[in-house]
């Protein structure tokens, strides 16, 4: 079929690849550069700079106004497809293609509709994760789901390493609808079940609760990681924990107290400790959690949250 692709982050580049291997990719729509580094050069999105490699004509565009829904009509898509586009698709746009357009989303639909699916589910605590595609409808990832499929993340998973598993996933199961979509073999049906929302994370979903148990400041560690970022306050200064996992055959510590361990930096929640290995203090590179917390004159009197 004759498709046009929209995505913009780097999640979206498997679908991306699979699709361009047994259909006609007339166009990727993907979010135009944007600054990166610490000099913020101009950047094309990670979907772009693939578009590029595969000789696919890209339009760049904040959101599909006017302009760009115009262009895309002059395609004369058979089909749309989104991942991870960071925009809505409203009519005129959204009946465009003969065929309309199918999203794929890193959940178990009707479960985490919104933009961070992966990093709600993680830190809900989810014992399973999945991939959904549906037709894509004006109401938020609503509309009807032609497949699912339970996908396996890696023990201890951040959201970036999730995300990097669902993705490979659903790239599979996109083809496999899109194929079933050409034949006319493919069937789309009503969500059931309660739909939670998923909406996009601020700076404060990074904070860090010592008084929780060390399952929920885990399971919200691994799904701030790497945005935006896990942090706690310390001696009255924001520190940004890069890496950490559960402590293994320590003794329980209060809440938010700190001790150095031989590799690691062990903070107390209501329960058994979490154990830190890298931080980026404020205005400072990332280090050694432990390497840090030696250097901190009057350690012994800090509290992790104060």
């Amino acid at each position: 079929m004759r498709l046009v692709f929209a995505g913009t982050p780097a999640a979206a580049i498997p679908t991306l690849r699979r699709l361009a291997t047994e259909h006609d990719i007339a166009a990727v729509v993907t979010r135009p550069d944007a600054p990166l580094g610490r000099k913020r050069v101009m950047t094309p999105s990670p979907v772009a700079a693939v578009a590029g490699e595969l000789g696919i004509p890209v339009i760049k565009a904040a959101r599909l106004d006017e302009e760009a829904s115009a262009r895309i009509a002059a395609l004369r898509p058979d089909l749309g497809v989104i991942v991870a586009y960071g925009g809505l698709v409203r009519e005129p746009l959204l009946s465009t293609p003969t065929r309309g357009w199918i999203n794929l989303h890193f959940s178990l639909l009707p479960q985490w509709r919104g933009a961070a699916p992966v990093q709600r589910a993680l830190i809900a605590g989810d014992a399973e994760f999945g991939a959904s595609v549906f037709q894509l409808v004006a109401e938020l990832d609503a509309g009807d789901v032609f497949a699912t499929r339970t996908i396996a993340i890696p023990d201890g998973a951040t959201a970036d390493a999730a995300l990097d598993a669902l993705a490979v996933g659903g790239a599979e199961l996109t083809a496999e609808v899109v194929a079933g979509i050409s034949t006319g073999t493919a069937h789309a049906v009503p969500q059931t079940g309660t739909a939670t929302v998923a909406p996009k994370l601020t700076l404060e979903d990074g904070l860090l609760d010592w008084s929780q148990t060390l399952d929920l400041v885990y399971a919200r560690f691994r799904g701030v990681t790497p945005e935006p970022g896990a942090h706690t306050t310390i001696g009255g200064s924001r520190v940004k924990i890069l890496e950490a996992q559960r402590a293994t055959d320590v003794e329980a510590m209060p809440p938010g107290t700190i001790a150095a361990g031989k590799a690691a930096l062990l903070i107390g929640t209501s329960t058994a400790p979490l154990a830190v290995t890298r931080v980026q203090p404020a205005g400072k590179a990332a280090m050694s959690a432990v390497d840090w917390w030696r250097g901190q004159r009057g350690a012994e009197d800090l509290r992790a949250g104060a």
